[in-house]
Order: structure tokens, then sequence, then C-alpha cells
């Protein structure tokens, strides 16, 4: 191989590398980041490259020929980042890159420009945000505007002392635990002064602040397209990091049971509610959730429309009785559903939308119910709880999946690139784009 065609192989390998790290680290599917890989690997002009990533590092081999030994790239995702802007921008340029609207060079360019930039919007409007998400949290569960207010100031004390954990390089674990703990200090305060609002509704917005962050979808994902290695990884992280909001939560009602502090489950607070509330809240919920994670202000109201839809499906399932794993299962397969062709529409990333649709399906009450009835009460039935919380949150992913799937156009060409796409695409171009090559013609033999 010369020199410059080495040089080439090298720069868009390279470029590929760089975009998967970016889908990885933004919860993208392992099935969609290997196929956007193989798609900028084949529009740069190199056919037959294997993808091989294990969630924390990434490898493409290539071999130019036959008779040549492959040559193997490897590269480390070191960073987990929840910005929608990036996901988006890196999406858009993969296409034009892929529509050979991009040369590698200026394809690499904008890459490093797009990596590098800040984020489009204040972090004070994205700390806000938080707050806001988690005021729509206690919104959807019943709570008036007093407790409202106070969890919108706790989720900010929460963001804000996350932030400075994360730049002092602790562990996720660690400040899930602090966060959630924050939480339930906040509730015992209340409880403690007699304050005439629900205490545990803080902690339930506090917990459903602190899922957000989780990728469980991009774990079911790879499970039941085949990823296994990476569904294992990223269950075990979504396992220790719901577990950090486990020990938070529990550190925080141990101290209570020892000041005489019970800060329990009212019975209005695991009622439904009115429907309008909590179709408003959802889309509340929603809508503040992609803002803080940098979204693109175009994909705020589709948006907010698939968090309202959620939570309607969701309410009409539970009052006919289908149980709150089933009423999640649907709500998150309407989710999905809807998704995948109002994303595109808007020109962002369907699982842009996907993501923050379903956040107001996760299970924060029930998983402090199940903590509250085994610590402050003793009672094994607290297992069950928090066994329905798992069955709450494999529903909600799986449901989102299977939207997916429903969503997904039945094409002979997807068919024929099953085994490189694996199932709907969240991110990324449908299918690998390769460079056309103008073949020469066959000349024909004249006879003498």
């Amino acid at each position: 191989m010369e020199p410059d065609e080495q040089r080439e192989v090298y720069a868009t390998i390279d470029l590929a590398l760089r975009v998967g790290e970016v889908l990885l680290s933004s919860g993208a599917g392992t099935a969609d980041a290997t196929a956007t890989i193989l798609g900028v690997t084949a529009a740069g002009g190199l056919r037959g490259c294997e993808v091989d990533i294990t969630f924390t590092s990434m490898a493409v081999s290539y071999q130019a020929a036959p008779d040549v030994a492959p040559e193997t790239h490897i590269r480390l995702v070191r960073y987990r980042s929840q910005d929608f802007s990036r996901l988006t921008d890196v999406d858009q340029l993969v296409r034009r890159f892929a529509r050979g609207e991009l040369t590698r060079e200026d394809a690499s360019r904008e890459l490093a420009r797009l990596t590098s930039a800040g984020p489009p919007y204040p972090r004070w409007s994205a700390v806000l945000a938080w707050g806001v998400m988690a005021g729509g949290a206690t919104l959807l569960l019943g709570g008036g505007w007093l407790i409202t207010l106070v969890a919108v100031l706790t989720a900010i004390v929460i963001d804000v002392s996350n932030r400075w954990f994360n730049r002092q390089r602790l562990p996720a674990f660690y400040q899930q635990v602090a966060g959630a703990f924050v939480a339930t200090a906040v509730a015992l305060i209340l409880y403690a002064v007699h304050a005439p609002v629900k205490p545990s509704l803080v902690v339930a917005a506090g917990i459903i602040m602190l899922l957000a962050g989780i990728a469980l979808t991009g774990a079911v994902q790879d499970a039941i397209t085949g990823y296994y290695v990476t569904a294992a990884a990223r269950s075990l992280e979504a396992m220790l990091l719901t577990g950090g909001i486990i020990a938070g939560v529990s550190l925080g009602l141990a101290l209570g049971l020892k000041f005489g502090l019970h800060v329990g489950i009212e019975a209005e607070t695991i009622q439904l509610g009115n429907l309008p509330v909590m179709v408003v809240s959802g889309a509340v919920m929603s809508v503040a959730f992609a803002y803080a994670s940098y979204a693109p202000l175009r994909a705020l109201f589709p948006v907010a429309v698939m968090g309202a839809l959620g939570s309607l499906v969701f309410t009409l399932m539970i009052r006919a009785s289908f149980g709150p794993a089933w009423s999640t299962a649907a709500a998150a397969c309407v989710v999905g559903l809807g998704s995948y062709s109002i994303g595109r529409r808007v020109g962002v990333p369907p699982l842009v939308v996907v993501v923050a649709g379903s956040i107001p399906l996760l299970p924060g009450l029930t998983i402090y119910k199940g903590l509250y009835e085994l610590m402050g009460l003793g009672n094994l039935i607290g297992i069950v709880s928090l066994g329905t919380a798992v069955a709450i949150g494999v529903a909600l992913a799986s449901g989102l999946i299977l939207g997916e799937y429903l969503a997904q156009p039945i094409r002979r060409e997807a068919r024929r690139l099953e085994d490189r796409l694996a199932g709907p695409r969240l991110v990324g171009p449908r299918r690998p784009v390769r460079r056309r090559t103008t073949r020469p013609r066959r000349r024909r033999r004249t006879s003498s």
C-alpha cells in the first residue's frame, strides 16, 4: 500500500472512530454505533471493514487486499455525556458525508469543531431545567404548588453539587448517593417542621431526576439486537448507578429513623390525580429534560407531544387495571412508535425524542415505596415493590425498542443490511452509503 493511500485509510478510520465515540458516549446503542461507523468507512471508500465494540473501546479492522495483513485501529471511550445537541450535529454530519456533500478532510475538521464546542445554552438555564423537571414530577404524582417549589429548589441543589463533584472527578456512583441523600434529607426536614406538604414527593422527584441519566434503553437495545457483551456492561452500569440512588435514600431513611422521623407514603401520593394535570406534567418533564440535555430547540415540541402522549396512555392503562408494568410498556411502545417518525421529520435523531419522551414513565415513587417498606416498616413486601420497579424499568426500555421496530419501514434494503443494522436505528444514517466507482466496460470481441 502506497504511503498516500495508507494515510487516507488512517484518516478515514480515525474519522469513523471519533464519530462512534460521540455516539457511544451519548447513550446510543451498539448496533447504531456499529452501523454508523460502517457507514463512514464505506463512504470513505473502505469496504469490508469489521467493527468490534466493548462499551469502553472500539476497534475497526480493515484489510486492503486478500494477500495483505489486516490493520486494526482502537479508540477508547473515556467519557459519558448527555449532550443531545452534539449528538444531533454529528448525526447530520455523518449524513452529509455519506451523501458526498463533504470531503473527508472537511468532515474531520467539522467533527473536531463540534466536539470541542461548548454547550449551546447557558449552564444556569440547564440547571434550572433540571429543577423544572423535578417540579413536573411532583405535579405528576399529585403534589401541590408548595411541594413543587421545594422539589425545584432541591433538584437545583442536587445538580449544582453533582456538577461540582464531577469537576472533582468523583465517580458517578457516589454522585448518585449524594444526590439521593440530599433529596431524602430535605424530605426529613419538611417532616420534622410539620410542613403542610407531602415530603415523600421530594424524594420521588429526586429519584426520577437521578434515574433520567441512566442509559437503560441502550442496555435493553443491545440485548435485543444481540450485542450481549455491551448489554451486560450497560446493565451493570445501570445497576450500579441505581444502587447508588438506593444507598443514598436508605442512608437518609436510616438517619430519619434514628431521630424518630418516618417519612412514609401517604395514600394520596400514589393516586393518579386528574388526567389533564398528568398530561401537562408529562410534557413539562420531557421538555425540561431535553433542554437540560442541550437538545436542539426544534426538538422540544415533538418531545412535549411524546411526553404528553406517554402520560396519557399510561394513565388510561392504569385506570383500566392493567398494572404498572404493562401500562408502562404500552405507553413506552407508543412513545417509541411516534418518536421514530416525528424525530426524523424535525431533523433530530429519534434517540433524542425517545429518551426525553419516556422520562415521565420512570418508577421514582415505586423505588422509594419499596425502600420505605423495607427500612421504615420492616416489611418484606418492600422487596415486591423494588421488584416492580425493576419490571417497570425493563418494560419501559423494551416498550421503547418495540415501538421503534414497529415504526421501522420494512424494505428489501433493510433486510439486506439486517446483519449490519441489527434492528431499528435510533442514530445515524439508515444504511451505509458506498461511493460509486465507474467500472470499465467490457470490450466486445470482433470476429475477424
